[in-house]
């Protein structure tokens, strides 16, 4: 298997073929050659196109569509801006760091490193974002020539976890957002309702949230609180705050 290949993929059916239990059980269900690829560091591939960087591209897509699906259903009463909170708890780097290392794919991208390069691929395997770029790319693959069933199986059972937790992160933002100001010994922010949208059963709020008179990040949801945790959710990320 090469990223140029034009060979179709051949998707398991929907009620047939198997059902990983994690991303080590749908890395074994891979042919060698995806296999191969789905573990190649660019550090020793021949170019970025023989590495698995376009395969993590697909994965991290694929991990987002099957987290959000399965966050719907399982907290149908959680309104868009809790459910994208969650989503980025289930989906963080550090969360798909953790299920590389449980389902043991950076000893085995190590395993497949040529002889040469052991000593580097050993180096690699230790920094969170190598593992969870092989968390992605293992997905990635896995859609490509698993299936999607297959797929879908191996994340689910992979991150079910954090998918579990997920729920615990929603008064998250704000907190975060509060006790990261304060150990810089920087006052209280406060949260402003910036405007409303839509009717009153349908409305969707904007907030905005100040650190002295200035707005360090603004965002809506479908009530006031959504709205405030929105806003606290792009201060994070603007100060460079990782899920």
């Amino acid at each position: 298997m090469t990223p140029s290949t034009t060979s179709s993929p051949a998707p398991v059916p929907d009620g047939s073929g198997p059902r990983p239990r994690d991303l080590a059980e749908l890395l074994a269900l891979l042919d060698p050659d995806a296999r191969r690829l789905a573990l190649s560091h660019p550090f020793w591939a021949s170019d970025s196109l023989h590495s698995y960087e376009r395969l993590e591209f697909l994965g991290d897509s694929v991990l987002g569509v099957i987290v959000t699906e399965a966050l719907m259903q399982q907290h149908p009463d959680r309104l868009e801006g809790d459910l994208t909170w969650m989503r980025q708890a289930v989906v963080s780097r550090d969360a798909c760091a953790v299920v590389a290392d449980a389902c043991g794919l950076p000893q085995a991208m190590v395993d497949s490193a040529p002889r040469a390069r052991r000593a580097d691929a050993l180096r690699l395997a230790d920094h969170r974002n190598v593992k969870a770029a092989l968390a992605e790319s293992v997905i990635g693959a896995g859609w490509l020539r698993a299936g999607e069933p297959a797929t879908r199986s191996a994340v689910l059972g992979a991150f079910a976890e954090p998918l579990a937790h997920a729920h615990e992160r929603i008064r998250d933002a704000k907190t975060k957002l509060q006790e990261r100001l304060q150990a810089a010994g920087e006052a209280r922010v406060r949260y402003e309702i910036t405007g409303q949208q839509g009717s009153p059963h349908d409305a969707t709020f904007h907030a905005r949230v100040l650190r002295g008179d200035r707005e360090i990040g603004a965002g809506s949801g479908r009530s006031k609180q959504a709205a405030e945790r929105a806003a606290a959710e792009a201060a994070l990320e603007a100060m460079g705050e990782e899920g």
